[in-house]
């Protein structure tokens, strides 16, 4: 459903918003490595995230990615999600047709529709310091 590139970004995203709970930055070696990331396209994604303003950027020896708590409770997945993929997850067919609305549907159209709008209402409802909770708690993993 979501890009490779999406996918690691959710994940850095999660790690960080725990550990900046902690008033902890992290460096993209020890977030590629907690997050089962290559950390060349580890690098790519967290500046992308950084220039989206979703994490903090700070360069220097004592640099590295933050997500403050307040932040956190702000920056919700679809933000995530709309920096990375932008919104064709909303947009996109079923099927993979090109082109496909309500006037000319694919076979799929009104019940791919409803699982759509299910999920944007999901992604726009869940915010990182929740997910990071669950981090925090061991009810959910990064990396296998």
């Amino acid at each position: 459903m979501f890009s490779k590139a999406c996918q690691y970004a959710i994940r850095a995203t999660i790690l960080i918003a725990m550990e900046g709970r902690q008033g902890r930055r992290m460096s993209l070696v020890e977030i590629a490595e907690r997050t089962g990331s290559p950390k060349a396209f580890t690098a790519k994604v967290l500046q992308q995230l950084a220039r989206a303003g979703i994490l903090e950027s700070t360069k220097g020896p004592s640099g590295g990615f933050d997500l403050p708590p307040a932040k956190a409770r702000r920056v919700k997945l679809s933000m995530v999600v709309k920096a990375i993929d932008g919104d064709e997850v909303y947009r996109g067919c079923g099927m993979g047709l090109p082109q496909c609305n309500a006037r000319k549907p694919c076979p799929l159209h009104d019940h791919f529709q409803q699982v759509r709008d299910e999920l944007r209402d999901m992604l726009e409802r869940t915010d990182m310091h929740t997910l990071s909770l669950g981090l925090e708690k061991g009810r959910a993993v990064l990396k296998r």
